[in-house]
């Protein structure tokens, strides 16, 4: 049975903010979203150590420092005007494009 895929209204890019869990408070960019999976890759936060093995290029191997995911129910999209968290919203404009609005403001997020 194929898990139902939820619409995440953030994209790669958006400034946000971790609302709960381990790294409550920390703000960063968001690098990559995983809609299947409903993940996000935030610049600078959950910054994970992973084992390399050696390769031709990197023939020590090592340590690499990574960036894992956090579930997207635990962040929430900052408002370009104001600087804090705020749900997203969509709203058609005249010319027929649909954009995403911060609901707090009322501030294009698309522009």
């Amino acid at each position: 049975m194929a898990q139902e895929q939820i619409k995440l209204r953030l994209k790669k890019g958006d400034q946000v903010r971790v609302v709960s869990g381990k790294h409550k408070g920390a703000e960063g960019e968001l690098l990559r979203v995983d809609h299947a999976k409903q993940r996000v890759f935030i610049k600078n936060v959950n910054v994970i150590k992973k084992a390399q093995k050696p390769t031709q290029e990197n023939p020590r191997g090592g340590f690499k420092e990574q960036e894992a995911p956090i579930h997207a129910s635990n962040v929430q999209l900052l408002d370009p005007s104001t600087g804090k968290p705020t749900r997203i919203g969509s709203k058609v404009l005249e010319d027929g494009r649909k954009v995403r609005v911060a609901v707090k403001s009322g501030a294009a997020l698309d522009e």
